[in-house]
């Protein structure tokens, strides 16, 4: 059995405030640096930053050989401590970044040991690459590390008068969180003006399908219905509402139906395209799509029960949990507020994701979903800032479907 030793890194310049972390990948045998993975992920604490590139590391290390046995090694007490068993985790934001981590490997193969912060340079190096990049409006790119490095390996090497071996004559594999894609460092409201607008999210629950007059679990893993006639007028509506008021500069909607039905009816009004976000999908009901909550409770009363009391507990035949849904909502968020730094942007998603973006915004409890009504084809609203501020402006406002 092969054995990986983990080595993983998050810092936030601001706590909260741009982010981003860094993991290598190494083989326990030779010390041979297998992988690396960086990413600016925007605005965070370096709490989240670290629990991400614990997630990152342990995704590469499974990448690999998903039977192998990790050894993760951080500077992070929190974070080794919490992913031990030895601290409780209390945080809301927290709780599904370790269950995130927990489930790339099966238990029994990984175990945590806490590092001085001098012994886990190589990933504090990849995670500072990563917020220089995200600085300067890019991605980080293995390629530019490699240059850095290689560049820093030469300077020695003058300095001294002779050689230093360079990264590239060992052997590494780089491996790029999310190539391919270019994402802008947020600006700052709550700082001067100077530092530019925050990125605002107006944030609209689809129009409506059969399904929503009886209030029927309707999530990702359903039949994924098509807007009604109402549902097509409520869209109809938000377009004019929307084109009256002129602030909306880019249209990014859920994959499901529903929503890019939504979606497009809004963007031929303001002569904008829609891009397709992944994390912006409902939460899967498993074998509740399609019923009413009433017969919910009657064919399966005890997973009703423990899903109402625990965020971690998911809908029978597989669902999805709602701390599983908050954590791929954040990282969706995150990744936007990134791309569309300063900038206002439609958002069509479904009642789950929006309600979670407005209580991570609040740092309400995960019971607060319960507590938030929100109907068809409402528009919500929610600013970031660079300095780790949200500020929710917006909440369930029908106005534009009166009269």
């Amino acid at each position: 059995m092969r054995e990986f030793i983990v080595e993983a890194d998050g810092g936030s310049r601001g706590n909260p405030g741009p982010a981003g972390y860094g993991a290598v990948v190494i083989d326990a045998a030779t010390g041979e640096t297998l992988a690396e993975r960086a990413e600016y992920i925007g605005v965070a604490t370096n709490n989240v930053a670290e629990y991400r590139g614990l997630i990152a590391g342990l995704r590469a290390a499974h990448e690999l050989d998903p039977t192998a046995t990790v050894h993760v090694r951080m500077d992070s007490k929190l974070v080794i401590e919490q992913m031990s068993g030895r601290w409780k985790i209390k945080h809301p934001d927290m709780k599904p970044l370790a269950f995130e981590a927990a489930r790339v490997f099966p238990p029994a193969q990984v175990t945590y040991e806490w590092i001085p912060r001098e012994q886990n340079k190589h990933a504090d190096r990849l995670a500072n690459e990563a917020m220089d990049a995200g600085k300067r409006g890019e991605r980080w790119s293995a390629a530019d590390s490699m240059a850095e490095l290689e560049a820093a390996d030469a300077k020695a090497a003058s300095a001294a008068g002779g050689h230093a071996p360079t990264a590239a004559e060992g052997t590494r594999t780089t491996v790029a969180e999310g190539a391919g894609t270019t994402a802008a460092a947020p600006s700052s409201g709550w700082a001067p003006a100077d530092m530019g607008a925050p990125a605002t999210f107006v944030l609209l629950r689809h129009g409506e399908t059969p399904l929503t007059p009886q209030k029927r679990f309707s999530g990702s893993g359903g039949s994924d219905p098509a807007l009604s006639a109402a549902g097509r007028e409520q869209a109809e509506r938000v377009g004019a509402a929307l084109a009256r008021r002129g602030t909306v500069q880019a249209i990014v909607s859920s994959p499901l139906a529903r929503t890019r039905e939504t979606a497009g009816i809004v963007a031929a009004r303001l002569g904008l395209d829609v891009t397709v976000e992944e994390g912006l999908r409902e939460t899967g009901f498993g074998a509740w799509e399609g019923l009413t909550f009433g017969e919910v409770r009657e064919r399966y009363p005890d997973d009703l029960t423990a899903w109402l009391a625990d965020p971690e507990a998911r809908p029978t035949g597989g669902g999805e949990s709602f701390a599983a849904t908050a954590e791929r909502v954040a990282a969706a968020r995150d990744k936007l507020i990134a791309a569309y730094a300063g900038r206002t942007v439609l958002l069509v998603t479904h009642v789950t994701p929006i309600k979670t973006l407005v209580r991570l915004a609040l740092g309400a409890p995960p019971e607060s979903l319960f507590r938030m009504e929100l109907s068809a084809a409402s528009l919500s609203a929610i600013a970031y800032y660079a300095d780790g501020n949200a500020s929710v402006r917006l909440f369930n406002d029908t106005s534009h479907l009166r009269g």
